[in-house]
């Protein structure tokens, strides 16, 4: 197992393409770290900088106590895992999880003891002799981490390695590869698109968009203290609702106003983030998570934090009701390619909620929902940062 330190990173193209901008990030010994953001990000260039196959351009790279910004990829000792398996077609199983050992010349009998160690551990006891076209593609990508656990390396680089997978057996996948690690202990840096295995998998996510690091904490903290609108939009499934509003101040209680909505905050929000009370009588963008809407007939929200809306969709899902509404004023859109610290667009008024099932609320109601007002969140509609 092994540390690995980036420090001041930079990555960039012959083209002149930055990639990486200054990529300051330390993964302890024995942690799983995940690198996530969109298409695009620097994730994966930032893993073939620690792997060794991508140059890098400025900072260093440190694996253990050694700064390995010059050495080749083998003398890294890391095992890389890909969204694409590359396994070998002509070999079997075993041979293709022994083939690394084979090269270093390994003893037969320790050989073979390695591979059917890390067979056990992946339930592929029984699959040794088959051939890579024979298995399903939760089995070849356990015989690609099989390939890497058998050399018993200082860390594990897996990039988008169930990308391949269908929704179901990403699931089964992820929870299989957070189980191993978890019993290997092996310092672990996994790169994905996908926030939602980033969240489930990471003992901490680095969110990443162009190329700059935008936060890094444990995968609960990124949830309830996003830094700033990217990370507020990028995490959590449905999405942050993100509205342009206005603070202003009745009767002692600071309300945000957006469309024909006035929702009192919270005094405990107010008390834990005190520069909102400064933000009186100035735009903000106000997010409030899906899941902290509710259907008012269901609870005892006081009347200052609710708001009628008219239903346009309602998504049935057995355990829950995502129920869509108009916002009434310009939501503030997320995406992969804008920049939202350069202004707000009024592109859309949809809102999304996450209801209990128990709710009665259907597509063209006019029903009236609650939000949790200690729990939204403000943000500088100039700079894009969370106000604290």
């Amino acid at each position: 197992m092994a540390r690995i330190a980036l420090e001041g990173v930079t990555k960039v193209f012959d083209d002149g393409t930055e990639a990486v901008t200054d990529l300051d990030l330390e993964v302890g010994d024995g942690e799983f770290m995940v690198l996530v953001g969109p298409s695009g990000c620097g994730k994966s260039t930032a893993l073939r900088m620690i792997a060794g196959l991508e140059d890098i351009s400025a900072g260093t790279v440190t694996i253990g106590d050694r700064v390995v910004n010059e050495l080749p990829p083998k003398e890294r000792d890391v095992a890389m895992v890909f969204q694409n398996y590359a396994l070998y077609p002509h070999m079997s199983v075993h041979e293709n999880m022994a083939f690394a050992l084979k090269v270093r010349k390994m003893p037969t009998a320790e050989r073979d003891r390695k591979v059917r160690d890390a067979a056990r551990i992946l339930g592929l006891t029984d699959l040794l002799d088959r051939r890579p076209k024979a298995l399903s593609g939760g089995q070849r990508q356990r015989v690609a981490m099989g390939r890497a656990i058998v050399r018993e390396p200082r860390a594990f680089l897996m990039d988008e390695p169930l990308s391949n997978l269908d929704a179901k057996l990403r699931v089964q996948m992820r929870a299989e590869i957070a189980r191993i690690q978890a019993d290997l202990g092996t310092t672990t840096v996994y790169v994905t698109h996908d926030q939602t295995e980033a969240m489930t998998m990471g003992d901490r996510v680095a969110v990443l968009r162009d190329g700059l690091l935008q936060q890094v904490d444990e995968p609960q903290v990124l949830y309830d203290q996003p830094r700033n609108l990217f990370v507020a939009g990028f995490i959590g499934s449905p999405a942050m609702n993100l509205v342009e509003a206005t603070l202003t101040r009745d009767d002692g209680t600071v309300v945000a106003a957006f469309g024909p909505h006035r929702l009192e905050l919270a005094p405990e929000l107010l008390e834990a983030t005190p520069g909102i009370a400064d933000r009186v009588g100035r735009p903000v963008v106000l997010g409030i998570r899906p899941e902290d809407i509710e259907d008012a007939s269901l609870g005892s929200a006081p009347s200052g934090r609710r708001m009628p809306v008219t239903v346009d969709l309602v998504e049935a899902l057995g355990s829950e009701l995502l129920v869509h509404f108009d916002a009434g004023a310009p939501v503030v859109i997320t995406d992969d390619d804008r920049e939202m610290a350069e202004g707000l667009e009024e592109v859309a008024t949809a809102f999304v909620g996450r209801l209990d099932p128990r709710s009665r609320a259907r597509q063209g109601d006019t029903v009236e929902l609650a939000v949790d007002t200690a729990r939204v969140h403000v943000f500088d509609p100039a700079t894009g940062d969370a106000i604290r």
